[in-house]
């Protein structure tokens, strides 16, 4: 029988994988329309259009990451369950929360900086490195609340 704490677990991975994968969904949308536009103005550009669409999408993978991380933590993937007591699975839901709502939240913003990037590059083709480089600023909160979610979900001793 599956207590509440491993209960908690599998929320946690679902949670961290859900928020973080539909802001990346999001934002690759976003960023997706708007380089559709621009290479229909300006075909030329539509190689440089790709970098920066793939990046709001970078955020998603991150919480699945954190999601199966807590899966193998708990013994999911390895086919026998550890014991996860209540607070166990407290601290686990709680430990997702920089990586689902960060990536969740910092994935649209770089899909907007993304796309101001985009029409900049579409009149200005020369400038794609410093569109680039705007819209990766955004990735670092994305990654540091990667790195807080592993640090306490490996922290979390099963």
């Amino acid at each position: 029988m599956i207590t509440i704490g491993q209960t908690l677990a599998f929320f946690a991975a679902a949670l961290s994988t859900l928020l973080a994968g539909y802001g990346s969904a999001k934002g690759v949308g976003l960023a997706g329309q708007t380089s559709g536009g621009v290479s229909t103005e300006n075909p030329e550009v539509s190689s440089k259009m790709m970098v920066l669409q793939i990046l709001p999408g970078t955020q998603g993978i991150y919480g699945f990451l954190i999601g199966v991380i807590i899966l193998v933590n708990t013994g999911a993937l390895g086919g026998e369950l550890k014991a996860v007591s209540f607070y166990q699975g407290l601290m686990l839901v709680v430990a997702v929360l920089p990586v689902a709502v960060v990536g969740w939240l910092s994935a649209i913003n770089q899909a907007k900086v993304a796309s101001a990037g985009m029409l900049m590059v579409g009149q200005h083709p020369e400038m794609s490195g410093k569109a680039i480089t705007m819209t990766v600023m955004v990735e670092t909160y994305a990654v540091l609340a990667l790195l807080a979610s592993f640090l306490m979900v490996n922290a979390v001793k099963l």
